[in-house]
């Protein structure tokens, strides 16, 4: 904690909040008076007055509804600085074939372990947990994180950050805070090193709480399953989704592409996705909405995303229609 509450630290978790959002109005009364904000918020962690969350709702469509939670911004300060330092053990925690949330990982790195699992086995499973966010345990990440922590003002933080939300009594943790993120990383962290080093899979990749199993026969991967959905249910009171048994050659669904041993392709959904993004992205821009600048920061993202499956005629295509959309 006191390297949470450090000025520094707090300084360092205000710039890293406040990052894309410089002119939201929050974010400019926080600035007017930095020292003495940033001074009260420390102060109030400290004396236990800092109210933990005071959430502002509100719905996304990606593909699915979700229910973001969105905190204060003198909240989003401190949950960065709780990350800058807890960073570090977190990551002690995690193997390698996780890849959310975390630095040098993300959604192609677990591409392309996916890819190499293809390459290496016949068979992959898909799983993944009912409501993941909606569904993880209070009590269960509680205890999981006084395995790993042991600074009782840190713990007792944890404990109000956790408390302040819940979808049905002692369950879930709201999308869209920091601290969310490396939670729910950390919660399936358990089920990670059961499945390497209990279970010993071959190959294994977990993005959050989408999962892919190889193994090398049917029966494995079946033996494999039945043992990870126990684990789930009786060890992180967790429900799996039905698991989706395929052969290499056939591919499977993951992170929006369909990926087996010879390519990579788009699903259905992110076809349709992509297209209605860069269509509404270039009406922004040609009716003045956006400027250049806020039109190239979110289609440079949107391209490289298509970009990694084989998707040359799906691009050609929105190309032509982008043309007559800019003479019209």
């Amino acid at each position: 904690m006191p390297r949470i509450l450090a000025l520094e630290n707090l300084l360092a978790a205000y710039y890293d909040a406040r990052r894309g959002k410089q002119h939201k109005e929050p974010v400019i009364q926080f600035t007017k008076n930095l020292y003495n904000n940033i001074l009260e918020l420390r102060d109030g962690v400290l004396n236990g007055t800092f109210k933990i969350g005071r959430y502002h709702y509100f719905n996304i469509y990606d593909p699915k509804q979700r229910v973001i939670c969105a905190a204060s911004f003198e909240e989003r300060v401190l949950h960065h600085a709780i990350i800058n330092v807890c960073k570090s053990r977190f990551e002690q925690h995690f193997i390698s074939d996780t890849y959310a949330s975390r630095e040098g990982k993300g959604v192609y790195a677990a591409i392309d372990r996916a890819r190499q699992g293809m390459s290496q086995c016949r068979y992959v499973a898909k799983l993944d947990v009912r409501k993941y966010f909606d569904s993880v345990s209070h009590v269960v990440l509680k205890q999981q994180l006084r395995r790993v922590f042991k600074d009782c003002q840190l713990l007792n933080l944890f404990d109000k950050i956790i408390d302040s939300y819940a979808v049905t009594p002692q369950r879930g943790i709201p999308i869209g805070n920091l601290t969310s993120q490396y939670f729910a990383n950390f919660y399936l962290s358990f089920l990670d090193h059961y499945i390497k080093e209990a279970l010993r899979v071959p190959v294994y990749v977990r993005y959050m709480d989408d999962m892919l199993l190889f193994g090398h026969s049917k029966e494995d991967l079946k033996e494999y399953v039945n043992r990870v959905s126990d684990f789930v249910s009786k060890q992180l009171s967790l429900t799996l989704k039905c698991p989706q048994l395929e052969t290499a050659t056939r591919g499977v669904a993951f992170l929006g592409y369909r990926i087996s041993c010879d390519k990579i392709v788009l699903n259905r959904r992110s076809k349709i996705r992509f297209k209605r993004k860069i269509y509404k992205y270039t009406h922004l821009l040609a009716n003045g909405v956006w400027d250049d600048e806020q039109y190239v920061e979110h289609i440079i993202p949107l391209l490289a995303f298509v970009r990694r499956a084989y998707t040359k005629c799906l691009r050609r295509s929105v190309c032509e229609k982008l043309q007559l959309m800019v003479i019209r």
